[in-house]
């Protein structure tokens, strides 16, 4: 399996995972056109695509649905919430309604050969869910857009190989930015985004001998800073209750406006 993020931010979301017969999408909130870029550097196209997987409703997880839908007739899936809430957006503009596949939270599917496992995730939309992704023996996992974590979310994070998690913000940074204070409560809370520190403080539950690689994701570009997520979490893993030190895994921080290094699994 190959795991790849085309691109993570606060400005747009879109994660590859994908077999040689099976290629899967996670969220398509750029363009089209730097989707079938990103594809086309892993040598995919989007003729290739078995479907997409949609986190939940917001712009940065959508904005180029509408297009990929039509041009290559890609099922989408997500939870029905999710899915009536798309069909709504007036912006994706129109697209045949026999390519949505509801799924639901804790109920695992297959596309092709790879199976996937949504799991409820914290955060103001209508039903969002991560993913865990199965092949073979392999897992991985995309986990963003959450407020916080708590005994479910760790123990759907666990025996993982590779994961794509949030580490949406500095929360002094945040505090003293620019940002009006209703967005700074709505970030900061329950249903907002993870903080670096909070980041990190999840890694320690579920880091592992077998954890091959950590993409730290979905950073904010006001609120943050790649260098300070990577040391903010790596710190925690080293501080935290746990056997391992941060320098004992890989920890690569997913950009906004390039791809992030190939996993291969």
């Amino acid at each position: 399996m190959r795991f790849v993020s085309i691109a993570s931010g606060s400005s747009g979301n879109c994660i590859y995972a994908g077999t040689d017969d099976t290629h899967i999408l996670v969220d398509a909130g750029i363009s089209n056109k730097r989707i079938q870029q990103g594809l086309n550097e892993i040598g995919v196209s989007g003729n290739d695509l078995s479907g997409i997987l949609i986190t939940h409703e917001h712009s940065d997880h959508v904005k180029g649905l509408g297009v990929l839908a039509r041009k290559y007739e890609v099922p989408i899936y997500g939870t029905e919430e999710t899915l009536e809430k798309i069909s709504k957006l007036s912006s994706l503009g129109s697209y045949p309604a026999h390519l949505c596949r509801p799924i639901q939270p804790d109920v695992e599917f297959c596309i092709g050969d790879m199976k996937f496992m949504p799991f409820h995730i914290d955060h103001d939309a209508a039903d969002p869910v991560g993913y865990r992704i199965h092949s073979g023996r392999k897992t991985v996992a995309v986990a963003t857009d959450m407020g916080h974590f708590d005994e479910y979310i760790i123990r759907h994070l666990q025996g993982l190989d590779a994961i794509l998690l949030e580490s949406n913000h500095d929360v002094n940074m945040l505090q003293t930015g620019p940002y009006p204070y209703y967005l700074k409560r709505r970030i900061l809370g329950e249903h907002g985004h993870l903080s670096n520190e909070t980041a990190g403080r999840l890694l320690n539950y579920i880091v592992h001998d077998g954890l091959k690689s950590i993409v730290l994701g979905h950073l904010s570009k006001e609120n943050n800073y790649a260098e300070l997520a990577y040391e903010t979490v790596k710190l925690e893993i080293t501080m935290g209750d746990n056997p391992y030190k941060g320098t004992d895994f890989s920890i690569t921080v997913a950009r906004r406006d390039e791809m992030s290094e190939i996993i291969t699994l």
